[in-house]
Formats: C-alpha cells, sequence, structure tokens
C-alpha cells in the first residue's frame, strides 16, 4: 500500500515539473503580446500612475525596451522569432522525456537526474550569459529561480523514488539525511 501511495505522489510531482515546462515553453512563442500585455498590466508604459514606475529607468524602462526591441525585431526582422518558437520546441520535448519516469520512476530515475543538473546549471547560464547580454540584475534573478523551482520537486521526486526502489526491492528504506 505505501508503493501505491509513493507512486502517486511521484506521479503528482513529475507532473507539475511537465506543466511547468510546457507553459514555460508557450510563453516563448508570443513574447511581443506578453510583453505588450505586461507593460500594459504594470503601467510601465509612461502613465504618471504607474505601479513600477515611469521614465527611462527601474523596471518600467526595461519593460519598455524589452517590447520596443521585440515590436522592432519582428516588424523588421521576424524570422529571428524562430530562435525561440524552438526554444519552445525544446521545453515540449524535454517535457516528454519526463513521461518515462511518470510511467515507471525507478527503472528512469536517471532522466529526474537530469533535470536536477538542468536546473542546477540554470542559476549559471543566466547569470554569465545575462551579463553578456546586459539582462539586469534582478531579472537574471528571476530567471535563476526557475532553476531553483524546478529543482524542487525533482529533487522531493529522486528522494520518493529511492524510497519506492528501496520498498519494491524488499530492503527497508534508506535513512534520509
Amino acid at each position: 500500500m505505501e508503493a501505491i501511495v509513493l507512486l502517486k505522489r511521484i506521479r503528482w510531482l513529475i507532473f507539475i515539473f511537465i506543466v511547468g515546462l510546457v507553459l514555460s515553453g508557450a510563453t516563448a512563442i508570443p513574447l511581443e503580446t506578453e510583453m505588450k500585455l505586461l507593460v500594459r498590466l504594470t503601467h510601465s508604459d509612461g502613465d504618471a500612475g504607474g505601479a513600477v514606475g515611469t521614465g527611462s529607468g527601474g523596471l518600467a524602462g526595461w519593460l519598455n525596451k524589452v517590447r520596443d526591441g521585440l515590436v522592432e525585431m519582428n516588424a523588421r526582422y521576424p524570422f529571428l522569432a524562430y530562435g525561440t518558437d524552438w526554444l519552445a520546441f525544446a521545453h515540449f520535448v524535454i517535457a516528454l522525456a519526463f513521461v518515462g519516469p511518470w510511467r515507471e520512476p525507478v527503472r528512469n530515475v536517471w532522466v529526474i537526474e537530469f533535470g536536477m543538473l538542468a536546473c542546477v546549471l540554470v542559476v549559471p547560464y543566466a547569470l554569465v550569459m545575462g551579463g553578456v547580454r546586459e539582462i539586469p540584475w534582478g531579472w537574471r534573478l528571476l530567471d535563476c529561480s526557475f532553476g531553483v523551482l524546478g529543482f524542487v520537486p525533482l529533487w522531493i521526486c529522486r528522494r520518493l523514488i529511492q524510497r519506492l526502489s528501496a520498498l519494491t526491492a524488499g530492503l527497508s528504506v534508506p535513512p534520509t539525511g
């Protein structure tokens, strides 16, 4: 009975991770529309009562700069957006890889470990490449948070898979620590 409970928890965590990957990928496609909406929702477009401030600095300035860049890029060089289309596709394909551990977690624990490693690598990648691309520090930290937030359910999932493996092998559950 404990094995069934563990399997349900494992599958729930993997489902959450898959949904996160799919949503993250899906948001990489309509970037211009999303940025226009974000600027409007945060009143960053220069309105005097803006929630994030006005002018060319701070978050409002950054949101306007990104929106304007996307609008100009899509108007003059729409083929560049094909790169983020492929980014979305990569998220969808990676999400498919997690169907294996959803179906057979003990056998496919390596996929969970791969995901954990990828999440850890998000942090230095976002910090380094964000600096190279002149991304503001706060935005880089936001990007790093996706790695941290992705790591947590996978780490819990891995621990549950270890318990399930020990249980199904007829061994005692390994100590946690």
